[in-house]
């Protein structure tokens, strides 16, 4: 009898540190954190009770505030559901696919696997959260298929990586858009704003924001740091778990919106596969943007949520090429647009009552009274990731707090502009222990938020001190105003 001897397996390779983090952290939030909703709710009952302590206001009075402030936000509230729309519309066109196709092929292994992904999801966001996010989840879904041995819990934490870092730096991020769109905040924050003069029209453009030189810096500094958290949290392949380890299949499927053979087409069916309409809107809009920014003494600052949106958008109508294909991708887009529509009037009468009952003036001095100017930027980024993981929007959550954020800034002479930036810099961290924002990749990616808040999380722990740092140090490089 001939015995035959195996070898034993060699030792797995033990996680790192950030590696063994991220698996102890993944189910902790799902299981502690409620719904989003349930924030906006508790969010006004806390916010009409400091009223009614706070100031004289009556009840009845604070009633009428709400109700009246309710429906304010109906503009932005279209224009950040466009934002997810379009940025999906863009992102799901056939050219669009095919360079995913391209780049899901660039890297070789696991681990770097995740760092490209990361790396693409926060550029990507930089230029549109709405499309980062479809693209990154796109993206991550074909790198998977490409490398069956990654961990797809990684994979699909990168994916949304751009939400908790830079994208409210960037050409989408709906803070510094609103403060450069004329309509998109009610008339009485731009009077704060405003200052009798000092701001005029309380209108702070994108150059004093996003495109400040300080705003970049940080920028490509949280892009290097993320990038290397994600590089060494992602676990090695004896701990990693592959969508086929989760149940989840990454075969693709045919969105049957081949056109009809010629003998079917109808003069209606041959409209909704034919380019000729699409190519006709697309140069009309073309013409638009370009009147639009010649005309534009400034064009950066002529950016404005409504020209963003329009570009995506007709990118998307020139990308998909029919009005079939545009169809299918804004029906496939608009599911996650449910949270923006049924939580912003909630947001919206929150901030006519703080602004209503003078509440915001009594959080302003209590700003003042705990920040110098070196300081107040770092305040407003920590109030600001703290308030996010209750009210996980940027854009109505800006509406609340606008008001005794930039009386305070006046107060102590801190740049406007910077206060926007910080602000923006706290509120992405709050992304990333919220899982609001990522319901939508979930959804693509087939995944629960206990599967990825733990490497979000881990990503968090190790920004949270960079960007206190780096809203210090540059903003002293800033004068007041702007």
């Amino acid at each position: 009898m001939i015995v035959t001897m195996t070898s034993p397996d060699p030792s797995p390779t033990p996680p790192g540190p950030l590696a063994r983090f991220a698996l102890a952290m993944t189910a902790w939030t799902e299981r502690w954190v409620p719904d989003a909703f349930v924030f906006a709710l508790l969010a006004t009952v806390l916010v009409v009770t400091a009223a009614l302590l706070g100031t004289p206001t009556g009840l009845m009075d604070v009633a009428g505030i709400w109700g009246t402030g309710f429906w304010e936000l109906i503009p932005f509230t279209m224009q950040m559901s466009l934002v997810i729309i379009t940025g999906y519309v863009l992102a799901s066109a056939p050219p669009m696919q095919r360079l995913i196709g391209w780049l899901a092929a660039v890297p070789r292994s696991p681990r770097a696997a995740v760092a490209w992904v990361t790396l693409f999801a926060l550029v990507s966001s930089w230029f549109n959260w709405g499309f980062s996010l479809a693209f990154s989840a796109v993206l991550a879904r074909q790198v998977a298929r490409r490398l069956p041995t990654v961990d797809y819990r990684a994979l699909g934490a990168a994916s949304v990586l751009g939400l908790g870092s830079i994208w409210a730096q960037g050409l989408s991020g709906s803070a510094a858009l609103q403060m450069a769109s004329p309509g998109a905040l009610p008339p009485r924050i731009r009077e704060i704003v405003a200052a009798q003069g000092v701001v005029p029209d309380g209108i702070i453009g994108l150059t004093h924001t996003i495109f400040l030189w300080q705003s970049l810096v940080s920028v490509l500094v949280e892009i290097v740091v993320v990038v290397a958290v994600m590089w060494f949290a992602t676990p090695p392949p004896e701990r990693s778990r592959t969508a086929r380890d989760l149940g989840i299949a990454l075969d693709g499927d045919d969105d049957g919106l081949a056109p009809p053979p010629a003998e079917l087409l109808t003069p209606g069916t041959w409209l909704e596969h034919s380019r000729l309409l699409s190519l006709f809107i697309a140069g009309l809009g073309g013409l638009y943007l370009y009147r639009y920014f010649t005309l534009a003494a400034d064009p950066l600052n002529a950016l404005t949520l409504n020209v963003v949106n329009l570009s995506f958008l007709l990118a998307g109508v020139l990308l998909h090429g029919t009005p079939a294909r545009l169809l299918h991708a804004v029906r496939v887009a608009t599911p996650p647009v449910w949270g923006v529509i049924l939580q912003y009037p909630f947001y919206a009468g929150i901030a006519a009552i703080i602004t209503g009952t003078h509440l915001s003036q009594q959080l302003a001095h209590a700003f003042v009274s705990v920040s110098t100017p070196a300081t107040y930027p770092m305040v407003v980024a920590v109030y600001s990731a703290v308030l996010g993981v209750f009210v996980p929007s940027g854009g109505s959550k800006w509406v609340v707090e606008a008001p005794y954020v930039m009386a305070a800034a006046h107060t102590l002479k801190v740049h406007l502009g910077w206060v926007v930036a910080a602000y923006d810099l706290g509120e992405a961290l709050a992304n990333l222990v919220q899982p609001f924002w990522m319901l939508p990749v979930l959804g693509v990616l087939g995944l629960k938020a206990r599967d990825v808040m733990g490497y979000t999380f881990v990503v968090f722990v190790v920004l949270t001190p960079v960007v206190l740092l780096l809203v210090g140090l540059l903003g002293l490089t800033l004068t007041y105003p702007l």
